[in-house]
């Protein structure tokens, strides 16, 4: 579940970092609010279709996720 975990806990920082709220980023992505807050907080375990989605209206390249995605495991390995 550390995966999950992260993946959320990214998510969230992404989006904080573009300034925008989880309804402005649901209306962007066509997602849901609700599901966006289950994703940031661990408990929606995400689809890749859905993840890219959500990653595409945040303006980072799939790319730039998975780097910061393994930035944030390394921290958290780190801790560990």
């Amino acid at each position: 579940m550390i995966l999950r975990q992260v993946t959320a806990s990214t998510l969230k920082s992404l989006r904080l970092e573009a300034g925008l709220s989880q309804e402005q980023l649901a209306r962007k992505s066509g997602i849901d609010r609700t599901y966006i807050s289950g994703v940031e907080r661990g408990v929606r375990n995400i689809t890749l279709d859905s993840l890219e989605t959500i990653v595409l209206a945040l303006g980072v390249s799939q790319s730039e996720f998975v780097v910061t995605l393994h930035n944030h495991l390394k921290m958290v390995k780190a801790v560990d």
